[in-house]
């Protein structure tokens, strides 16, 4: 396969999460055709600045690669402003781009289905990213891969032609919507998408994630994704600065190589309704999990009458 797409790898103050990541993806098929550009941002704080050297140390090491590329940030930039500066680099060198954060697990068919996908869809203006990651959704007999209106973060890639129209300025995506479209955004209410638009406006996240999709969405985009996940996220262990202590999504990884992709360009029905399904169910254990966790306090702390 020729003209693959570089790999941007961010990075930052997990060596242990950094080393894996890399472990695994020098293990995928076209690793040692690839380019590999690694993304290590600066130390917010003096606390961080040690696990920051290690992680240095340790990518200054890396092969297995055509070729790598190191940029070492002198000042901190942030996740979110560190991956769109390195996207945005690397899309209008190469036009287009497969990125990684350093917690995510990758078969050895990653690099080829994203490699694959975006030469299929290079020219189809509809498609706008392609995501790895899928929640478990072993049991419902989906086609190998499937387009849907949400974007995944952890592990994906896109195009140029569609990462223009990324909008980073938050009040411009909030004027776009109404309510019927929050409701669509949101999967029908299954999915804390719109919250996470409404917390970064309060400056409660620095989300690129949902601005990215909050984005495609309003342009009419899609995604493509796999049924089987070609990823998993090592980072939900409260080990990362933007991650929470859960397993809630936690999957296996695929061993198969990805052979189908969609010809036609539309929402696949039965693959939303599995997904909305998942999230509701998802929803209600967490409340029923919240609630009884109410109760066992209450039960220790409170005194009955």
């Amino acid at each position: 396969m020729q003209n693959l797409a570089p790999i941007a790898l961010f990075v930052y103050n997990r060596p242990e999460h950094t080393r894996r990541t890399l472990n695994y993806l020098q293990k995928n098929l076209l690793a040692d055709e690839s380019r590999l550009f690694i993304f290590s941002d600066a130390a917010k704080t003096e606390d961080d600045k040690p696990k920051v050297e290690q992680v240095r140390h340790l990518i200054k090491e890396v092969t297995g690669f055509k070729s790598v590329k190191i940029i070492t940030r002198k000042e901190n930039l942030g996740l979110a402003n560190s991956i769109i500066s390195g996207v945005t680099q690397l899309v209008n060198e190469y036009g287009k781009v497969i990125v990684f954060e350093d917690d995510l697990l990758s078969s050895t068919h990653t690099l080829q289905y994203f490699n694959e996908a975006l030469t299929r869809y290079a020219t189809k203006e509809k498609v706008m990213h392609i995501g790895a990651y899928m929640y478990n959704l072993a049991d419902k007999k989906l086609p190998q891969t499937f387009f849907f209106r949400a974007a995944t973060s952890w592990g994906w890639a896109t195009w140029a032609r569609a990462w223009k129209e990324f909008e980073p300025d938050v009040d411009v995506l909030i004027k776009q919507f109404d309510a019927k479209k929050i409701d669509q955004f949101s999967i029908n209410g299954t999915m804390n998408f719109w919250k996470q638009i409404e917390h970064f406006k309060a400056g409660k996240n620095d989300s690129w994630a949902i601005r990215w999709y909050a984005s495609i969405f309003l342009k009419g985009g899609l995604t493509l994704n796999p049924s089987a996940s070609l990823i998993q996220n090592i980072g939900n262990d409260g080990t990362g600065r933007h991650s929470n202590k859960e397993n809630m999504y936690q999957v296996p990884i695929t061993k198969k190589q990805v052979k189908q992709f969609p010809a036609e360009i539309k929402e696949d029905q039965q693959a939303y309704q599995a997904i909305k399904h998942f999230l509701k169910n998802r929803k209600g254990s967490l409340l029923k999990r919240g609630l009884r966790f109410i109760k066992q306090l209450q039960d220790k702390y409170l005194v009955k009458k």
